[in-house]
């Protein structure tokens, strides 16, 4: 009987330990996105320094263009590449591999050239989560 009660309380603490575990390590895992998108953006603005456009700019080696996706580090985002002109970005992350796929506050970040920083959630419409998300703004 004594042995029940205990398997008993340590599945309800299980029960509420794990879910909270799994938010945290989400939270975490969203640093793989800000923090690339931080380090794309200042690779772009050394190539723009240099030549005065942002097209044709490598980012790690890469040469980028309008259209191009890079993953993150840890593969849990996909960073596309928007340039529209000479002048402007806007650098996306998509959420791409679990567990990063199951946070369903912080589905994008952007970045744009202008410094500007942004978050949405999955939801129809979606709702501004860049506080939340990027920890900032």
């Amino acid at each position: 009987m004594e042995l029940m009660v205990v398997v008993a309380i340590v599945g309800i603490l299980a029960g509420i330990a794990y879910p909270a575990y799994t938010r945290f390590v989400m939270q975490t895992n969203r640093t793989d996105a800000t923090k690339t998108l931080q380090s794309f953006a200042q690779s772009l603005e050394r190539c723009y320094s240099a030549n005065f456009n942002y097209a044709g700019c490598s980012v790690q080696g890469v040469p980028v263009k309008n259209g191009s996706t890079l993953l993150t580090p840890n593969r849990y985002y996909s960073i596309a590449f928007a340039i529209p002109d000479a002048q402007d970005y806007i650098l996306t992350a998509t959420q791409f591999a679990a567990p990063q796929t199951g946070d369903s506050q912080c589905k994008v970040f952007t970045l744009s050239s202008s410094g500007q920083q942004a978050a949405h959630d999955n939801k129809t419409p979606p709702n501004d989560t860049t506080r939340a998300c990027w920890g900032s703004n």
